[in-house]
C-alpha cells in the first residue's frame, strides 16, 4: 500500500473512532455536530483513499487542492476503473453529507433515533467498503470494549418517521407555534428525503416551512416524504457484528442528469465525463452485434432511438458533431433482431429512403 494511501486511511479510521466516541459519551453538549462532522471527515478521507488505491486522481490538473466530498462520491460511483460504490452507499454518503453541512453551518434538531440510523448505517457503510476495497476488517481496529454504535435496532422506518411527524405537529399546534423548532426539527427528516430522490442542497425554510403546513393540516409522512417511503432499513447481527443499512422497495425515484445540472445531487449525476457513458460510435456499435454500419444505422432508426437519451447523444467538439450511443444499444438491438430479421428492417428502411 503506497504512502499516501495508508496515511489518509488511518485518517480514515482516526475520524470513524472519534465519532463512535462522541456519539456514546454520556453528556449531550456539542454532540450531535461533533459526531456529524467526524463521520463526514471519516469517509472522504477513506474515499480519497480508495480513489488513490484503485489508480485515480484526487487532484485535478493545475490544481494545488484535492476534490471535495462530492467529486470523491462521484468518482468512486461513476469512474469504471475507480467504481466501488453503489447508489444506495452513494445515498447514504450524501445523507451524512447533507445532515453534517446543516450542522456545522446552520440549525438541525434532530431526534435520537434519527441521529442511530444515519451514524448505524454509517458505521456498517465505512466497515463494508474498508473490507471490500482494502480487504480489511474494521473489527480489528477496535478494542473488544468498544461500543459501535448500539445493541438495539430501529428496525422500523415507518415507526421513525410517524413519531417525527407526530412531534413537529406538536410544535405546530395553535397557541404553542414553535416555528423556528420546528423548522429545524423537519431539516433532517427534508434533507434525507431530498437525497433519496436525488436532489441536492439544503432545504430553504419556505420549504420547509410549507412541509410544516403540510404536516399541521394533517397530511402523512408518505405523501410527504416519498423519497423516504422507498427504502427501508435491514440489519443484521448484534453488538460489534450488527450492521445496518438503507435498501431500496419499489425502487428509489433517481433520474439521472447531466452534469451541472442544477439541485441535481451525485447520484442523479453520476457521469465525470458523458462520453464515457456514450462510448459507441457507430463502428464499434455495428461491430458489437454483427452487423454492417449502414445496417445497424437501419435498426437504430426503425427503433427510433435517436429520441431516446438513454441510447444516443450527439456531441459537439469543435466544429465537429459526434454521434454516440450508450452501451445499452447494443442489447436493444440484439433484442429486437430475435423478433424481426435485419432482412426485413433493411427492406423498409431502403424504401423509407427512398420515398423521404
Amino acid at each position: 500500500m503506497k504512502w499516501e494511501v495508508k496515511r489518509l486511511l488511518e485518517k480514515a479510521l482516526d475520524s470513524i473512532l472519534l465519532a463512535i466516541e462522541i456519539f456514546n459519551r454520556p453528556y449531550d453538549r456539542g454532540r450531535v455536530s461533533a459526531t456529524l462532522i467526524m463521520l463526514d471527515h471519516s469517509f472522504e478521507m477513506l474515499m480519497k483513499s480508495a480513489i488513490l488505491h484503485r489508480g485515480g486522481r484526487i487532484r485535478d490538473k493545475r490544481s494545488n487542492e484535492t476534490i471535495g466530498f462530492d467529486a470523491c462520491v462521484r468518482r468512486s460511483l461513476s469512474n469504471g476503473e475507480i467504481k466501488y460504490l453503489t447508489e444506495e452507499q452513494a445515498l447514504i454518503l450524501q445523507m451524512i453529507n447533507g445532515l453534517r453541512d446543516a450542522a456545522q453551518h446552520h440549525l438541525l434538531d434532530i431526534s435520537e433515533g434519527q441521529l442511530y440510523l444515519h451514524i448505524q448505517s454509517g458505521v456498517t457503510l465505512f466497515q463494508d467498503l474498508l473490507k471490500s476495497v482494502f480487504g480489511k476488517e474494521f473489527a480489528s481496529y477496535l478494542p473488544s470494549r468498544v461500543l459501535p454504535i448500539s445493541t438495539v435496532v430501529p428496525t422500523d422506518l415507518v415507526t421513525l418517521f410517524e413519531s417525527e411527524v407526530a412531534e413537529i405537529r406538536k410544535l405546530l399546534e395553535p397557541g404553542r407555534r414553535r416555528q423556528v423548532q420546528a423548522l429545524a426539527r423537519i431539516r433532517p427528516l427534508a434533507i434525507l428525503d431530498a437525497t433519496l430522490k436525488g436532489e441536492k442542497g439544503q432545504p430553504s425554510d419556505e420549504e420547509l416551512r410549507q412541509i410544516g403546513k403540510e404536516i399541521a393540516h394533517g397530511r402523512s409522512w408518505p405523501e410527504l416524504f416519498r423519497g423516504a417511503a422507498a427504502v427501508e432499513i435491514t440489519s443484521d447481527g448484534t453488538g460489534l457484528s450488527l450492521s445496518l443499512r438503507l435498501s431500496k422497495k419499489e425502487g428509489v425515484p433517481i433520474q439521472l442528469v447531466p452534469e451541472g445540472t442544477p439541485g441535481a445531487s451525485v447520484v442523479a449525476v453520476r457521469r465525470i465525463n458523458e462520453l464515457d457513458i456514450y462510448s459507441l460510435g457507430a463502428k464499434q456499435l455495428a461491430e458489437k452485434v454483427g452487423l454492417s454500419v449502414p445496417k445497424v444505422v437501419a435498426v437504430v432508426d426503425y427503433l427510433d432511438l435517436r429520441r431516446d437519451q438513454k441510447y444516443y447523444k450527439e456531441f459537439i467538439i469543435g466544429r465537429q458533431v459526434h454521434k454516440r450511443y450508450s452501451p445499452e444499444t447494443v442489447e436493444k438491438i440484439k433484442e429486437v433482431l430475435k423478433n424481426k430479421s435485419i432482412e426485413e428492417i433493411w427492406q423498409e428502411y431502403t424504401v423509407k429512403r427512398r420515398t423521404t
